[in-house]
C-alpha cells in the first residue's frame, strides 16, 4: 500500500508540476499534499479538483486587500497574554469574549476560532451535498490550519520588527520552503478523525509558540556571524530584481533550526487532511461521488474577483507583515 501511495503522489507531482507564486508556496504545496492524507472514500473528489484546493489555498491571503477585518484571522499573539499565556486564554470563543472583549481578540488575533467556524461551515457544505462550497471551505480551512503552524504568527514580534529583524517573517515562512522543500518528506500517514477540534487546534498553536523563541535566536545569532555583504543576494522575480536572502545564508540558517520548518509543514498537512476528514465523518459520511454538482454564484464570482484586483494593487487592509 506504501508502495502505491508513493506512486500516486509522484504521478501527480510530475503531471502537475508545482509553479507556485512568491510568497505563496508553503500554503500551496500543505493544501495539495493533504489531499494525499485521505482515505479511498474522500480522495477521489480532492484529487479532481486538487487544483482548485491548492490554487484557493491563498484566498484568506488576498481578501486581506479587501477585508479589513481579514489580517487578524491569520494568527494569535499569544505572548500578548504573558509568559503563560495558554493558562490565560480560553479556548471557547464565549469564554474568551467573556474575559477579554471582542475589540482585543480582534486586535490580538482569532485564528482558533477562525478555524472552528471554517470547520463548521465545511461540515455544513458536506451536509448539503454541495461541490462548490465544499472546495472553498476546504481551501480555506486548509490556509488556516497552515497559519497557526507557523512560529511567528503565535507573536506580537511576528516579523521581528521588535529586535530589529524587519523580513524574518517572510524569510521563515516563505524564503526557506521555497529554497529547501523539495528535500522534505511529505509523508505524513493517514487522516484521523479529531474528537475536539478546537483542543487540537489549541494544541497546534501551543506547538508553534513553543518554537517561536528559537526561530528568533538563531536569526539573531546567525546574522552576527555572517558579513553584511553575504546575508543578502539579488534575484530575479518575475520582470522584477529584487533583494532576497542569500542562499548561503539561507541554507545556514535553515540547517540551524535542523528539520523545524518541515517538520511545522508536515504538521500542517496531516492536521489540514485531519480536519477535512473530520468535517465528513461529522456530517454522516456522505457519498461524495454523488454531490449536487453548484457552481459559484454571480456575487462569488465578483468578490473573488474584486480580491484578485485589490491583491495585484498592493494595498493590503489591517497589520502588514514582510510577505506582502
Amino acid at each position: 500500500m506504501r508502495k502505491k501511495g508513493i506512486l500516486i503522489l509522484i504521478t501527480a507531482l510530475l503531471v502537475s508540476p508545482l509553479l507556485f507564486s512568491w510568497g505563496f508556496y508553503a500554503h500551496k504545496r500543505v493544501n495539495r499534499m493533504a489531499v494525499f492524507t485521505l482515505p479511498k472514500s474522500m480522495i477521489g473528489f480532492y484529487k479532481s479538483n486538487i487544483e482548485y484546493i491548492t490554487e484557493q489555498a491563498v484566498g484568506p491571503d488576498k481578501r486581506r486587500y479587501t477585508d479589513k477585518e481579514e489580517a487578524s484571522r491569520h494568527y494569535l499573539d499569544a505572548d500578548h497574554y504573558g509568559q503563560l499565556p495558554f493558562d490565560s486564554i480560553p479556548e471557547k470563543w464565549e469564554d474568551a469574549v467573556k474575559k477579554y472583549g471582542e475589540d482585543t481578540l480582534n486586535t490580538y488575533g482569532t485564528v482558533p476560532w477562525r478555524i472552528q467556524q471554517r470547520l463548521a461551515q465545511l461540515t455544513d457544505a458536506f451536509r448539503e451535498r454541495d461541490s462548490a462550497k465544499i472546495l472553498f471551505y476546504s481551501a480555506d480551512l486548509g490556509h488556516y490550519i497552515a497559519d497557526a503552524c507557523v512560529p511567528l504568527h503565535t507573536t506580537e514580534n511576528y516579523d521581528g520588527q521588535m529586535t530589529g529583524q524587519k523580513g524574518l517573517h517572510s524569510f521563515w515562512e516563505s524564503r526557506l520552503p521555497e529554497l529547501f522543500s523539495d528535500q522534505y518528506n511529505y509523508f505524513t500517514g493517514k487522516a484521523r478523525y479529531i474528537k475536539n477540534p478546537l483542543q487540537e487546534t489549541f494544541v497546534v498553536i501551543k506547538e508553534s509558540f513553543a518554537a517561536m523563541d528559537s526561530v528568533v535566536k538563531i536569526e539573531a545569532q546567525l546574522n552576527k556571524e555572517f558579513d553584511a555583504d553575504k546575508k543578502y543576494s539579488m534575484e530575479q522575480k518575475g520582470k522584477n530584481n529584487v533583494k532576497v536572502y542569500s542562499y548561503e545564508y539561507s541554507k545556514a540558517y535553515h540547517q540551524r533550526l535542523d528539520g523545524m520548518v518541515e517538520r511545522r509543514m508536515r504538521r500542517a498537512i496531516i492536521t489540514v487532511g485531519s480536519f477535512w476528514y473530520t468535517a465528513w465523518v461529522n456530517a454522516g459520511q456522505p457519498d461524495l461521488k454523488k454531490l449536487v454538482n453548484k457552481q459559484q454564484t454571480e456575487e462569488e464570482k465578483k468578490r473573488v474577483q474584486a480580491e484578485e484586483k485589490a491583491y495585484k494593487e498592493g494595498k493590503v487592509l489591517g497589520r502588514k507583515d514582510d510577505t506582502e
